[in-house]
């Protein structure tokens, strides 16, 4: 239905013009920083590796734990992330084989995230617990939702289409709690780098800053997509129950 409603585009198209634009300023952040190598030459496994055996990052109780944290490979292009479940941090080929700025502030951002697991860093335990409940309330909602508008003449169907919000409204709780952690995943990544010495000039920080805030944006215009769409079915709903009590 929200395919045919014009009311659907009104309040997406701000959401699709955002993830564009920031989908564009990804890949040139990516592309541009991927062609310059780094003084000190590691690719970004190499410096992952270091970053794990030296434990550079200051301040951090737990730390001594990422020597569990291995680096395996996966394949796909940007397809890296850390696993708190094996405790292993997976990198894409163009990421683990490249000894260019990118690469290691994608393997930092990462490694970020294993700190994070390492110390028990709330935020992340909390995005974590929403996980299970947001993929059975996304999928749920959904279904909801439409049942909810089929039987709208009734009582019932907008008591159903409303339960089906709620159930859907997970999916931008879970956008929400997302930033905190990309957020900090980052600035970790970004201190790392700098202690470590793996990245020593002006440009190499200017690199890594913009590959990282690049990828933050990705969860900010996440978060705006989510809340928009969680606004039309409010919005959509509400209406049907407005016109039954006219």
């Amino acid at each position: 239905m929200s395919f045919f409603d014009p009311m659907y585009l009104i309040f997406m198209i701000p959401a699709f013009i955002l993830m564009g634009i920031t989908s564009w300023y990804v890949k040139h952040a990516y592309n541009k920083w991927s062609q310059v190598r780094t003084n000190s030459g590691l690719t970004g496994a190499q410096a992952a590796q270091q970053l794990i055996s030296r434990s550079v990052y200051s301040g951090v109780e737990g730390s001594a734990e990422l020597s569990n944290v291995r680096v395996l490979g996966i394949g796909g292009n940007l397809t890296d992330h850390y696993n708190p479940q094996d405790k292993s941090l997976y990198l894409s080929p163009g990421v683990a084989n490249s000894p260019s700025v990118a690469s290691v502030a994608i393997a930092a951002h990462e490694l970020g995230h294993a700190l994070q697991d390492a110390e028990g860093y709330i935020p992340l335990r909390f995005r974590s617990m929403l996980v299970p409940a947001v993929n059975i309330g996304s999928n749920l909602g959904w279904i909801l939702i439409m049942v909810g508008l089929f039987l709208r003449s009734t009582n019932l169907g907008l008591s159903i289409a409303w339960l089906g919000v709620i159930f859907f409204a997970g999916g931008a709780v879970f956008a929400l709690a997302t930033l905190p952690v990309e957020f900090n995943a980052s600035a970790r990544a970004k201190q790392l780098l700098a202690q470590s010495g793996i990245v020593r000039t002006d440009e190499e920080i200017r690199g890594v800053n913009q590959v990282l805030n690049a990828a933050a944006l990705t969860y900010v215009a996440g978060l705006v997509t989510a809340v928009l769409q969680l606004l039309y079915y409010v919005f959509l709903i509400g209406g049907l129950g407005g016109r039954r009590r006219d």
